[in-house]
């Protein structure tokens, strides 16, 4: 019995749910530092915008802030991410870049 595998479709590819959040981001290569804000986040990455944008396959860290409102509790979290970009998008009026997060930490921020 032969079984045919199809290719998954981007829209499958794409599980994680996007939330449309704008938050200051600094995204670091070896080479240098990228000031940004968030365009979405997900489980999974983060979109970004910023005027210069790392390489597609450049790997990078980068810290966001979630307010407490985000994340359902009473004080602000510090997402500490490890990740690699994977593509790029360009408009009429932004750069943006996208990044896989491949590890994570979480530690919350105390006021």
């Amino acid at each position: 019995m032969t079984t045919t595998l199809n290719p998954p479709r981007m829209d499958a590819v794409r599980t994680a749910v996007r939330f449309p959040l704008h938050l200051e981001i600094t995204v670091c290569t070896p080479e240098r530092e990228y000031h940004a804000i968030t365009e979405d986040v997900s489980a999974n990455g983060v979109l970004f915008a910023s005027e210069e944008v790392p390489a597609v396959g450049a790997r990078v860290t980068f810290t966001i802030k979630m307010p407490a409102t985000v994340m359902g509790g009473h004080e602000d979290v510090l997402l500490y991410c490890i990740g690699r970009i994977v593509r790029h998008k360009r408009t009429s009026t932004k750069n943006m870049a996208a990044a896989v997060i491949d590890e994570y930490s979480l530690k919350a921020e105390h006021a």
